[in-house]
């Protein structure tokens, strides 16, 4: 399907419900040793080198992926509102942090992607959103979007045994 030059692509929107408390499932998001057990597609692992939650705050992550191999990335946060809304802005680099021109996806895959991430309680439960500045065609041709799906089902186990 193209895109006429004046209408954007649809971008990526996806909501999902925790059976777990909002505060919960805002330090999963936010506290390292948490993120580390659901952050990553299934199958794969991540290390988490630095992580520091404030606006202005970085972090530094690898996933590891054993059928496509490693996947560096970067980023900053730009808003953390406790517990209401994450903004975080994320790149490919090389082991180094170094940004890389070609990250192996898509041609069409943005340099930077901003993802926003917004909680809402819903009696004792958890409703958030994310969205994400690239392509949900594109997310979903690069596996990016059915990783999303993937964790969130991760982050569904991790909240039931806290």
């Amino acid at each position: 399907m193209e895109q006429s030059n004046n209408t954007k692509p649809k971008e990526v929107w996806i909501s999902h419900l925790c059976d777990a408390p909002r505060e919960l499932v805002f330090k999963a998001w936010t506290d390292p040793e948490q993120l580390k057990h659901w952050y990553a597609p299934d199958d794969c692992t991540i290390d988490i080198f630095s992580m520091e939650v404030t606006p202005g705050g970085t972090f530094q992550t690898c996933i590891h992926n054993p059928t496509y191999g490693d996947c560096w990335c970067k980023g900053e946060y730009l808003e953390v509102v406790f517990p209401e809304k994450l903004v975080f802005s994320i790149y490919i680099t090389d082991s180094e942090g170094n940004r890389l021109a070609d990250s192996g996806k898509d041609e069409k895959w943005p340099g930077t992607i901003i993802t926003t991430v917004t909680f809402k309680a819903i009696g004792d439960k958890c409703s958030f959103t994310l969205h994400q500045t690239v392509s949900e065609e594109l997310a979903k041709q690069t596996g990016a979007y059915q990783s999303w799906l993937q964790m969130f089902s991760n982050l569904d186990d991790l909240t039931a045994k806290t």
